[in-house]
């Protein structure tokens, strides 16, 4: 029997790469198949278009994809078996992962509660890479992101949340989100098209 550690619980085995800037994906992979997904639905797939876009973009730039997702209570599951839930249970979901299905060369931290550092390895992570700059994208902006930036506000790193790579159920509840992370943690709400990301 194998007993080599996990690579996903052992930042330090995957992250190879030195950067200042990661591009944070929370809860992309989502199969939306709870009470008010119907509602965030119309909202996250254009969002993820957009984060495709700019995910190719930092790719080219050589910036590292980290997804931090919910295991949605699913504590047997892993990262993997999520992704295929999504793709092959024909849930509300599918078309967003299916556009943001991570590559080979992205790493991923799975949450047990709405910040993405809450008792996960990402500080860890993000030590490791040297990151001092994140890219925050993903749902909901007014729950998962908004906790998330809040704790990467309080370690310090620069926020860019890209005003159209965020969505909650509502447009309300976004915009509402967006100027609570713009005025109380600093956050660059420049949209992704024109995010320089060699001035980052």
């Amino acid at each position: 029997m194998d007993e080599s550690p996990n690579p996903a619980s052992v930042p330090n085995m995957l992250a190879h790469e030195q950067t200042e800037t990661v591009l944070i994906l929370i809860d992309v992979i989502n199969d939306l198949e709870f009470e008010g997904g119907e509602l965030l639905l119309p909202h996250a797939l254009p969002m993820a278009e957009n984060i495709a876009k700019l995910k190719k973009r930092t790719e080219a730039a050589n910036i590292p994809s980290i997804y931090v997702n919910d295991n949605f209570g699913q504590w047997r599951s892993d990262f993997s078996h999520l992704i295929d839930h999504c793709l092959q249970d024909g849930v509300r979901g599918e078309p967003i992962v299916r556009l943001l299905k991570p590559g080979k060369d992205d790493y991923f931290v799975l949450k047990p509660k709405h910040s993405g550092f809450y008792l996960t390895t990402l500080d860890l992570l993000l030590q490791y890479l040297g990151a001092k700059t994140l890219i925050m994208t993903g749902v909901a902006g007014d729950i998962c992101v908004i906790f998330t930036a809040n704790d990467a506000y309080m370690r310090d790193y620069e926020l860019h949340i890209p005003s159209d790579c965020i969505a909650s159920n509502t447009v309300e509840f976004n915009e509402r989100a967006l100027q609570i992370m713009e005025r109380a943690l600093k956050a660059d709400m420049t949209p992704s098209s024109q995010l320089d990301l060699n001035n980052l």
